[in-house]
């Protein structure tokens, strides 16, 4: 993952200073958003997986993180939230 999809990947999982601990995991984007590309490599990778819904604007795809790409976005002292993350 480049450094700019992992930022994304982070913002998706809700990760900030301060907020060490994931509560989320999905990212909305449609094709001429500024992230959409980085998006749709990251799920060309295995990184995350995108699916259309009913209540986004037509057009727009909701991305989540797999696990693997959950795993690279996390930063030292970072930790994924077991209830929305079981082993």
């Amino acid at each position: 993952m480049t450094a700019r999809q992992i930022e994304l990947a982070r913002h998706a999982l809700g990760l900030r200073p301060g907020r060490l601990r994931s509560f989320r995991n999905h990212f909305v984007a449609g094709p001429g958003h500024v992230d959409f590309a980085d998006w749709d490599a990251m799920v060309a990778a295995g990184f995350a997986t995108k699916r259309t819904s009913s209540v986004l604007p037509p057009g727009d795809l909701m991305f989540h993180l797999t696990r693997a790409g959950a795993e690279r976005a996390l930063l030292p002292g970072d930790v994924l939230d077991a209830e929305d993350w079981p082993r």
